[in-house]
């Protein structure tokens, strides 16, 4: 069967898309091609740009309950449609079908926080600022916004921003990721069937000239883009250069810190969830993890190769896995295994002892998937590339240290701050790691500190580069500027 051939929607309509050819979208897990994904051409993307530019005086004007009534609908509509969703997301990008699900559900999540609004967006008033004046902060949208969503959550991410955009009174340009376009298509007609107005969302299918060609046209105010560190500095210069606001959320290096007292047993079976669902491709991901102590070394280590042992690694759609909590599946790419198995390969170099291999797996009937098994390395040093490099896999790193102060360290000296996490019962501990421990997203026995859909996400250091993290309450300051007003009135003659 002909694989579908991609369209995108621009100004409230599906169009072929103007390009330069197209690239194939695979099934990670069987290496199927299951899509074609065009390459627009910078042209393209300015159709979106200029389409969302000229929906954008109306829809500015449109009062905010009018606006958030088209994601309620959208709410409705993809919570029903989840299941579907969740299958196609995991047909392109691999992951298990109980985090495909876990992402509709975050993604749901950021849209009914969205739908409150016309209370988050209201300014600040006060009453005589001076003599028969009085002073005002309202916050006004910009115009067109884009967002760069990485192949990781080709459905969550992109809600991170979208419906605060769209509630606030500004328009949207998306580029997904063109290794993982299918979702996003299949959520946009879901947009569509809202009947949002004409050009206040557009969607471009592309690669790298694409994204590029939007986050340098004249007329976006601002792009929010997850990715790689290095592209993440690329985009930030480039906004910061033409006076556009950016958010650029990076690379991670997330560490799990055990103590003495922790509960292990449960703290492993929370560990092996955090290092290896979505094969390890997460930013909020754990990869490496740092024990307290001989006798917690020693015991995390048995207990944790011991569970990852049992991490079932096959095609999350074999009936077989679909509803596996247990599950992993590929990683993304060929490319990508290759650069994971060289990173592997450089581990073994470094001196740290592989003491749980996952090169070489095969999944029967999938032969041509990218996949990769639990990976484990001990006997870490800090400073190994192992332990400094963002693997993306799942490939886990272990350090030992003698002290809490000495883990705390090792999180302070890493170049990345995305998140980290301690497991322990004691609570001077718990509370020294969230003060000290230099990193934008804290757990205390979670895994995977990523915040609900309320709260900000996002990290520090070389992790982030914005100042105004995703979702929740204080994107909506990325969206709107401040103006300040200041009035008074004589009476009349």
């Amino acid at each position: 069967m002909a694989a579908t051939v991609l369209r995108n929607y621009v100004n409230g309509e599906w169009r072929e898309a103007e390009n330069s050819g197209y690239l194939d979208v695979e099934n990670p897990s069987t290496g199927e091609v299951i899509a074609q994904v065009p390459l627009s051409t910078p042209a393209e993307v300015n159709g979106a740009v200029e389409a969302a530019q000229a929906a954008f005086a109306d829809w500015s004007r449109t009062p905010v309950a009018r606006r958030v009534s088209y994601l309620c609908q959208l709410a409705d509509i993809l919570a029903k449609e989840e299941e579907p969703i969740a299958r196609t997301l995991v047909a392109e990008m691999g992951k298990s079908m109980v985090d495909a699900r876990a992402e509709m559900k975050r993604l749901l999540e950021n849209i009914e926080t969205a739908c409150g609004m016309p209370v988050l967006q209201q300014g600040d008033k006060l009453i005589g600022a001076s003599f028969d004046i009085d002073g005002e902060v309202i916050r006004l949208p910009l115009g067109v916004f884009g967002m760069i969503p990485p192949f990781n959550f080709p459905a969550m991410v992109p809600f991170w921003f979208l419906p605060y955009a769209i509630a606030t009174g500004n328009t949207y340009v998306v580029k997904p990721s063109e290794q993982v376009p299918c979702t996003m298509q299949l959520i946009a007609e879901h947009i569509h069937a809202t009947g949002l107005p004409a050009g206040v969302f557009n969607l471009v299918n592309g690669d790298k000239a694409a994204a590029t060609a939007l986050v340098d046209h004249p007329l976006v105010q601002g792009i929010s883009l997850v990715g790689s560190t290095a592209v993440c500095q690329q985009v930030a210069e480039r906004c910061a250069k033409n006076n556009k606001r950016f958010q650029a959320m990076g690379s991670a290096k997330n560490h799990l810190v055990v103590m003495p007292d922790a509960r292990i047993s449960e703290a492993v079976r929370n560990m092996c969830t955090s290092c290896f669902g979505c094969a390890g491709q997460r930013c909020m991901a754990a990869s490496a993890i740092v024990c307290v102590g001989d006798e917690t070394y020693r015991r995390v280590c048995d207990e944790f190769i011991a569970a990852a042992k049992e991490v079932k690694v096959g095609n999350p759609l074999d009936p077989a896995l679909v509803d596996e909590p247990n599950a992993m599946g590929p990683v993304i790419s060929a490319n990508a295994r290759q650069r994971i198995l060289g990173l592997i390969e450089t581990g073994v170099q470094e001196g740290a002892t592989l003491a749980l291999d996952g090169r070489g797996i095969v999944v029967n009937g999938c032969e041509k998937g990218h996949f990769i098994g639990p990976t484990i390395f001990t006997d870490v040093k800090p400073g190994m590339r192992i332990h400094t490099t963002e693997i993306f896999g799942p490939v886990v790193v272990m350090l030992k240290v003698d002290t809490l102060e000495e883990a705390i360290a090792i999180i302070n000296d890493h170049h990345y701050g995305n998140g980290g996490s301690i497991y322990t019962q004691n609570g001077y501990h718990a509370r020294k790691f969230k003060l000290e421990a230099n990193v934008g997203m804290v757990g205390i026995n979670v895994g995977i500190p990523a915040p609900v859909a309320y709260l900000p996400f996002g990290g520090i250091k070389a992790s982030q580069w914005a100042d105004i993290k995703a979702q929740g309450k204080a994107v909506v300051n990325f969206f709107t500027e401040d103006k300040i007003v200041t009035e008074r009135y004589w009476p009349e003659d």
